[in-house]
């Protein structure tokens, strides 16, 4: 097993003062220590030494990890190699490296979506069949997985706020379907099911109508104007030099961080640190207006489940959820009441590539964590509990528990 090579980008004095001009646009230098939830702090070389040890422990390739208090950047490092050169050293993770976002991609995705609610061109709770010209099947992409659910009277019932809240019916993806097809597995609305499927369907509309492809569209809606640079919904050459291959539970060479096409289930590449210049802008009131975040974030479905992904069917409800008001809003997890007040999150998994961003409201603290790694769950909860102080995540309808990881790998 090779060993996590442990070079830390924290962020220094003249660094500080660039990144809270970009992420704060205020002038005083990041402050030495991280205030966890509870109020207690915790250093910033504590908070580098901890998640250095644990991410060795866990064999995680390389990661980012970004922690945001009041809105603004306190703490910003890198961790381990983002890919092997062919000399074979290795190339070392960075602050600017760009990595694989998988899932966070919806959320992201999902805030553009009520932009464009908030200026009255898009309804999301008008069924997304009426929001076409023609029937779904119609259309090149959909002429064969569409065949079967355009027949079905449900799926004129199926809205964006469904999709975006994973409780449409449709599977992840009309692959994982016997015949390949699309079909509603439960009347909409009725229970929750992650997908993957829904949430690029709201993208198909939305494309039909602005004629013109979603990396271009959210390039123009969030990553120049909020100076994202190491952003994109597609792969771009500039990010060439410091980008992160993807590795496996032996911290093997998987794959290669090349996405295409634009996919709003899940293609994105960035960094913690441009994830951060997202929530901070989103905390500032400079992509949502008040009211429409509180409607993002309402929870339009409240979560009894186990598992986010069950295992098995017919599994018990969750002895997690109730206690702190787990739900699903417009296209954020939530946590509606936990003794830190209200918080949403998202995780994003992928072959090579595990992550998640965790912000509470109140306090508008977050963490980011990005990684290079299938092991990359395996460190987060001991990072959110011992930097962030977060004990009100349910770990176990996250599938980030020992327990969970192991039986989901086994079913893989």
């Amino acid at each position: 097993m090779k060993r996590l090579l442990p070079f830390v980008a924290v962020v220094s004095v003249l660094s500080s003062f660039a990144s809270f001009f970009a992420l704060a646009e205020d002038n005083h230098a990041a402050p030495a220590t991280i205030r966890r939830l509870d109020g207690s702090t915790i250093s910033g070389s504590d908070a580098e030494s901890f998640a250095k040890k644990t991410l060795e422990a866990a064999h995680v390739t390389g990661a980012q990890i970004a922690v945001l208090n009041s809105g603004h950047l306190v703490w910003s490092a890198a961790f381990g190699q983002r890919r092997t050169a062919e000399t074979g050293a290795s190339l070392l993770m960075d602050t600017d490296t760009t990595l694989w976002a998988a899932s966070i991609t919806k959320s992201v995705f999902s805030t553009y979506v009520m932009q464009l609610v908030e200026r009255g061109e898009f309804n999301l709770d008008l069924p997304i069949s009426q929001q076409l010209p023609q029937p779904l099947d119609t259309y090149e992409p959909y002429k064969f997985k569409a065949s079967a659910i355009v027949h079905d009277p449900l799926w004129l019932t199926v809205t964006p706020r469904m999709l975006l809240s994973h409780t449409s019916g449709l599977a992840n993806f009309a692959d994982l379907e016997a015949d390949k097809k699309m079909r509603l597995r439960f009347k909409p609305g009725s229970q929750f099911l992650y997908s993957g499927e829904g949430i690029n369907l709201v993208q198909f509309v939305l494309e039909q109508r602005a004629q013109k492809p979603l990396d271009q569209i959210l390039q123009e809606a969030f990553f120049t104007p909020l100076g994202m640079a190491r952003t994109g919904l597609i792969y771009r050459t500039e990010f060439a030099d410091d980008v992160a291959d993807r590795y496996d539970l032996n911290e093997k060479f998987r794959s290669k961080t090349q996405r295409f096409p634009a996919r709003a289930a899940g293609s994105m590449t960035t960094s913690a640190e441009d994830l951060a210049r997202f929530v901070s802008a989103l905390f500032a009131g400079k992509i949502l207006k008040p009211a429409t975040m509180q409607q993002m974030f309402h929870p339009y479905f409240v979560i009894h489940d186990e598992h986010e992904f069950p295992l098995k069917a017919n599994e018990p409800e969750s002895a997690e959820a109730p206690g702190v008001g787990l739900g699903y809003g417009v296209g954020w997890g939530l946590l509606t009441h936990t003794k830190f007040g209200p918080a949403f999150f998202k995780e994003g998994h992928g072959d090579g590539a595990q992550n998640y961003i965790l912000c509470f409201e109140r306090s508008q603290s977050c963490m980011i964590i990005l990684t290079n790694s299938d092991n990359g769950e395996l460190a987060f909860r001991p990072l959110l509990e011992t930097i962030l102080g977060d004990t009100v995540t349910p770990w176990e309808w996250e599938g980030y528990t020992p327990s969970y990881i192991e039986a989901s790998r086994k079913n893989q």
